[in-house]
């Protein structure tokens, strides 16, 4: 078993493009229509938007690659590039995404653990991230991380109001 992680540059754009709406898709067509599906995957990775985010100095993303094959993806926010005004002392994980075929391999522990070492690095005191309150899987993962539910923010799937439960691990 090799698992590596790489740090996406522009250059990646399309690749991350790919394996965006591949996860995102797997993850969550079940639960919500195509049309508010097709909306979301057009309006968050479209290459210009992520191009974008690719270029904010306080975004960075992370491929995983499992023998060699990319298996998912990490992006991680610090400062004014966070989705909430959660302050300097927070680094926030925006994104973690496996692949269906790669998951129960312990690859999310591993994205996890990277935010982790990161936040550090830079002397934050917290590690924050947003999850939807029916994503029940990743719910429990991030409790078994050491995560705790702190609040809640409104997410658009298209034109659909939804949920996303705010989850904070403090770091010691």
């Amino acid at each position: 078993m090799d698992i590596k992680i790489k740090k996406c540059t522009l250059e990646d754009s399309r690749k991350l493009q790919e394996i965006s709406y591949e996860t995102f898709n797997e993850t969550f067509k079940h639960q919500n229509s195509p049309e508010n599906m097709k909306a979301y995957l057009e309006r968050a990775f479209n290459l210009k938007q992520l191009e974008k985010e690719l270029s904010t100095i306080s975004s960075q993303f992370f491929f995983v690659y499992f023998n060699n094959e990319v298996a998912g993806y990490l992006k991680v926010n610090t400062n004014d590039a966070q989705s909430e005004k959660m302050g300097d002392e927070s680094l926030e994980i925006e994104r973690i995404y496996i692949k269906n075929k790669f998951q129960k391999h312990g690859l999310g522990k591993y994205l996890l653990n990277k935010a982790m070492e990161m936040a550090m690095e830079r002397n934050k005191k917290k590690i924050w991230l947003g999850v939807w309150e029916k994503n029940e899987n990743a719910i429990a993962f991030y409790k078994k991380m050491g995560f705790v539910q702190t609040g809640s923010h409104s997410f658009y799937m298209g034109d659909e109001k939804q949920m996303d439960f705010i989850m904070i691990k403090t770091l010691v």
